[in-house]
């Protein structure tokens, strides 16, 4: 059930606004005036606002901004009178999804909420990035970190613009459903959201998606086709991998940008379309501008509004939320009842790097749901590539764990104090912690002292790194050959 907070102090239209919200699927509180409402809404637990503009103690433009700051995934929608329609329309501008003119039809604003939040799934989806955009009924809000809750800010704010945005980050990051929540929270949403995959397209045909041609442009158009800037007119084109697309094909596309219009292959006329683009790479744009791979004024064309999508190894406090949801679809989808996974496996699972990030990670569940036939996933249910278990460092590689009494020393292992495992003390927490200790010191003298190298070759979160050598009082600089750490080393 979603909780909906009612602010404005007309008890009235308070009272009148929640009847109309008060079903099975909302739970409504009210608030009073815009101060009111920002301590009920900093006690926690709201999915939506509805805030009148003008308030005694705090404006409703003033507490948006306060609700904002304090978890931008609110939904606000605005309570204007017509003489403050104004306000409300500068309330959009800071975040706010949309705004009600008064006296408020019951109606109206149902359809209001009802699409208000089902236009924000595609903003938890983000943190989800399976294949699909539609979730399951009822699933709860996944993506609680702090880099997620800044992705999803940014998306409210650049929803309510036309500007191209270009959408960075590795493969697997759900670059797609970035685009998707883009368009379908905007004023285009009513329009098409059409998709080019620019690598899966051959060079020659290329032109021909982007733009149509005509009957007997070239050999095998055999009729005419509408070209995919037609074809999303209105709405919004997203141009997935544009990192790949030729230098020839870069000066055709970046014409279409500026001047919106384009002349489909074999045809003499010229086509105007309004189309928002919304691009995505993986690829560094920047180096590839160096070596002449890339324009630079498409580059700039396209990098109006940047956003950066982090890894899931830089977001791990979702973890757990991410495995729950996809447990629960494959429990759906396969028929099988697997609720708990061993902790064992969980250990695997929080220190594997996820270098495919969230879609790995979806597959990597639905293999131990295929795998597994007992309610519980273990170890032996997930893929060899995650349950290998990591260890020590001999200059920057990783190479597999043995049984300590079996294996060689290296040099960089000689600091491991083997004892500790001795049967003469069997305390496997005091074990651990000591080992832990040991790897560290160990790590750090392998790249000189360096968190951030030290963190990248070790296969450990800088912010677990740094967390754990406060915890052993262990001094990065000491391991340092000049006794000197940079700064950036140290910041979380």
């Amino acid at each position: 059930m979603k909780r909906v907070l009612v602010v404005d102090d007309d008890q009235g239209l308070r009272e009148t606004v929640s009847l109309a919200l008060r079903t099975d699927l909302y739970e409504v509180a009210q608030a009073q005036d815009g101060a009111e409402a920002v301590l009920k809404v900093k006690a926690g637990g709201y999915d939506l606002v509805l805030l009148d503009v003008n308030m005694p103690k705090l404006s409703g433009l003033e507490a948006l901004k306060e609700i904002k700051a304090f978890d931008p995934t609110i939904i606000v929608i605005m309570l204007t009178a017509f003489a403050n329609v104004r306000d409300a329309i500068d309330a959009t501008k800071e975040g706010a999804y949309n705004y009600l003119e008064k006296p408020v039809s019951s109606e109206q604003l149902v359809a209001l909420v009802d699409r208000a939040l089902k236009a924000y799934k595609l903003v938890e989806n983000i943190a989800l990035h399976s294949p699909s955009v539609g979730l399951p009924t009822g699933s709860d809000f996944i993506g609680e970190s702090d880099e997620m809750k800044k992705i999803f800010y940014i998306i409210g704010k650049l929803s309510q613009v036309e500007t191209a945005v270009l959408i960075r980050g590795e493969s697997g990051t759900g670059k797609e459903l970035v685009a998707q929540a883009l368009h379908y929270n905007s004023p285009r949403k009513d329009n098409r959201f059409v998709t080019v995959n620019c690598s899966a397209i051959p060079e020659t045909l290329i032109e021909s998606e982007f733009f149509g041609h005509e009957r007997g442009a070239f050999t095998g158009a055999d009729t005419r086709k509408i070209g995919k800037f037609q074809y999303a007119d209105g709405g919004t084109l997203f141009l997935d991998e544009i990192g790949d697309i030729s230098h020839a094909m870069q000066v055709k596309l970046l014409r279409a940008l500026q001047q919106k219009r384009f002349t489909p292959v074999g045809s003499n006329r010229e086509i105007e379309v309004n189309v928002r683009i919304v691009a995505a790479t993986n690829r560094n744009l920047e180096e590839m501008i160096k070596t002449g791979e890339f324009r630079e004024d498409l580059f700039y064309r396209l990098n109006v509004i940047p956003i950066q999508l982090p890894a899931l190894r830089d977001r791990l406090k979702d973890l757990s939320h991410l495995i729950e949801h996809f447990m629960e679809k494959f429990r759906q989808l396969h028929g099988k009842n697997i609720t708990t996974i061993h902790p064992d496996a969980m250990a695997a699972l929080e220190s594997h790097t996820w270098p495919g990030n969230i879609r790995e990670l979806e597959n990597v569940i639905e293999h131990a749901f295929v795998i597994e036939n007992s309610d519980e996933i273990v170890l032996d249910s997930l893929p060899v590539a995650v349950t290998r278990r990591k260890g020590d460092l001999v200059k920057g590689q990783l190479l597999a764990f043995k049984p300590l009494e079996n294996r060689e020393e290296s040099s960089s292992s000689k600091n491991i104090n083997t004892q500790t495992f001795s049967t003469k003390k069997l305390d496997f927490q005091a074990s651990k912690e000591e080992f832990e200790r040991q790897f560290l010191i160990a790590a750090l003298k392998t790249f000189d002292g360096r968190i951030n190298q030290t963190a990248l070759h070790a296969n450990i979160p800088k912010k677990t790194l740094l967390r754990k050598l406060e915890k052993y009082g262990i001094i990065a600089k000491h391991y340092s050959k000049n006794g000197v750490v940079e700064e950036n080393d140290l910041e979380s």
